[in-house]
Formats: C-alpha cells, sequence, structure tokens
C-alpha cells in the first residue's frame, strides 16, 4: 500500500510513528498538511496544491514530503494532529479553516504555518493584520465576511418572495460567528425574518432541519471544515424539505445544493503552495502578506433549481460561471 492510501485509510486515527519516522529519516522537508475535512471532500484542492508544488520544482517523494492527516469534521481530532505535526517537527504546517489553524497556532510559535482558507484572519486572531501578519502564520483569506450581501442579493433573484431566512452555521468556530453576523446584518437591512441554526455534531443536523420545517424560506449556510464534511446530508435534508440553499463555493452545489458563490478554492490552493515555496525557501511567514482571493465563482444548479419549482432568471445564468444539469 502506497504511504498517502495508508495515511487515508488511518483517517482519523492518531498515527504518531509515521510522521516522526518519516520526518526523521529523510532529508527532505516535511510538509505537514492538516485536513479538517475528508480526503474525497478536499480532494480537487490537494490535488491542486501538489500540481502547483510540483510547478515549483518540489515533487512529493522525491524533494519533499506530505503528511497527510484528516480530521473528517471531527473537531477534537485539530488539536491531537497539531500535536504530532510539532512533535514531529515537520517543516511547514498547512490548515484550511480557521479552528484547525488555531488549534495549530496554539502550540507552536516557531513551526510556519501556512492557512489554505480563513473566513477572518485578524479577526479570529490568526495574524496582526494581513499586510504584516506577524508570528509564524500567513495564508489566504477566503472573505467569507464580506460576501454576506452579494450572497443574499442572488439568492433573492432566485427566490424573489424570500421573507424567512434561516442561517444554518457551526459556531464553535470564530469564522462563522462572524460570517453569521454579517448575515444577520445584511438580512435586517433587507426586512428578512432571520432564524440562526446550530449545528456541533453531525447528530445534531437533522434535528436542526425539523426545527426549521415549514417555517423559512430559504437556507444560508455558512462554511467550514464540519460543514464541508456534512455537505451532502446537509443539501440532501434541504432538498426533502423545498429549501433553496446558498452556499459559499462550489463543491456544495456540486452536492445538490442550489447555488454557491465565493472564492475559487482550487485557486487558494495554488496559491498556498507558492506561499509554502517560499517558506522552504527561507522567508519567513512574517514578511508574507496574507493575500486575498482574486477570483469569485458564481455555480447554479438547475437540477435543484426544478426539483424546487424555481425559475432560474435568464439574466443570472448570463453571470453563473458554472451550470449544473
Amino acid at each position: 500500500m502506497r504511504r498517502r492510501e495508508f495515511i487515508s485509510v488511518l483517517g482519523g486515527v492518531a498515527a504518531a510513528w509515521p510522521v516522526r519516522a518519516r520526518a526523521q529519516q529523510s532529508r527532505s522537508p516535511v510538509i505537514g498538511f492538516l485536513g479538517g475535512s475528508t480526503p474525497s471532500a478536499l480532494s480537487q484542492w490537494t490535488a491542486a496544491f501538489v500540481k502547483r508544488l510540483q510547478e515549483l520544482d518540489w515533487v512529493e517523494g522525491r524533494n519533499v514530503l506530505i503528511e497527510y492527516q484528516w480530521a473528517e469534521g471531527r473537531t477534537e481530532r485539530y488539536a491531537e494532529i497539531a500535536a504530532e505535526f510539532v512533535k514531529a517537527k515537520v517543516d511547514v504546517i498547512v490548515a484550511a479553516g480557521t479552528e484547525p489553524v488555531i488549534a495549530v497556532k496554539r502550540l507552536t510559535t516557531t513551526i510556519p504555518i501556512v492557512f489554505a482558507t480563513a473566513g477572518d484572519p485578524v479577526g479570529s486572531g490568526l495574524v496582526t493584520s494581513l499586510a504584516r501578519p506577524g508570528g509564524n502564520v500567513t495564508g489566504l483569506s477566503n472573505q467569507q465576511t464580506d460576501l454576506a450581501g452579494k450572497r443574499l442579493g442572488l439568492l433573492r433573484e432566485i427566490v424573489p418572495d424570500l421573507r424567512r431566512l434561516a442561517i444554518m452555521a457551526n459556531f464553535r468556530n470564530p469564522a462563522s460567528v462572524s460570517e453569521t453576523r454579517d448575515v444577520q446584518a445584511v438580512a435586517a437591512a433587507l426586512r428578512l425574518q432571520v432564524t440562526t441554526v446550530e449545528i456541533r455534531s453531525s447528530e445534531e443536523i437533522a434535528s436542526a432541519f425539523e426545527a426549521i420545517k415549514g417555517k423559512i424560506d430559504a437556507l444560508y449556510v455558512v462554511i467550514d471544515p464540519f460543514v464541508s464534511a456534512n455537505r451532502v446530508p446537509i443539501n440532501t435534508l434541504a432538498l426533502a424539505g423545498r429549501l433553496p440553499t446558498m452556499h459559499g463555493f462550489r463543491e456544495f452545489a456540486h452536492a445538490g445544493g442550489l447555488m454557491s458563490y465565493g472564492p475559487n478554492f482550487q485557486h487558494l490552493y495554488r496559491r498556498t503552495a507558492e506561499l509554502v515555496d517560499k517558506i522552504l525557501r527561507g522567508t519567513k511567514p512574517a514578511d508574507i502578506p496574507v493575500e486575498q482571493p482574486t477570483q469569485f465563482d458564481l455555480v447554479v444548479n438547475l437540477t435543484t433549481a426544478r426539483a424546487l419549482g424555481l425559475t432560474v432568471p435568464a439574466t443570472l445564468l448570463a453571470r453563473a460561471d458554472e451550470i449544473i444539469e
């Protein structure tokens, strides 16, 4: 069995000895990759990351090692995986999402940390500022907290009679709390009645939908690693409840959600590889400004729209970067 397949099979099991052994036996730099979700959920993004590393002359297994560990949406795993990477003294740690990065940052002030995505890096305390991160952390902001108005505007184009909105989020994630506040503020300005639904475990998802059944017109899903790992049951229950949904990235629309608008995450992961390249060549994270996304994608799932009996305006379809049929 190949090493990466072995790590994937281990999944949530803490595998201390392989990481330490490989880090000690090899002269190649070791990248610890903390995946907050699942290997399948992040497969396209990790592929973009690895491909860009190769283009920068970092070939996995030849002159760099990548050790993948997957939390599979279980937040208690973040600290365990972070501790393993710190103990192994990997050369750089890559993580996606605010919660996983916080877990790593708590355990090391010396190992460089690069976040592939984070909703509010300054507000959540990951960095001092975008221009001057300070410390051992840098990465890419996905600007989730800045996009609430755009997303609600797009949702109202498909659901023009929208009056009652539910926001579903994992409040253990500081970035999700920030985004929820932004959505609430925009919704209030639009005179929408808002219901906030908190989910902290996969067992709570069904009961959350039961609580809003028949009480709302649409659902805004706040994305984080836990929510991403559960995107299929979330969209399945939303469709069963005939709820139009708005999401933060395209993979949710591919999983049956009505629509998504947000940064192009494959591009963010390619840029993450470029930041890792700089660090492996000697640049300190404190000297690498946090970047903001430059590419945003609008994805509409026409199959879901038809199942919900919704008509998508031609003007919206004309602006879509991808239409799923």
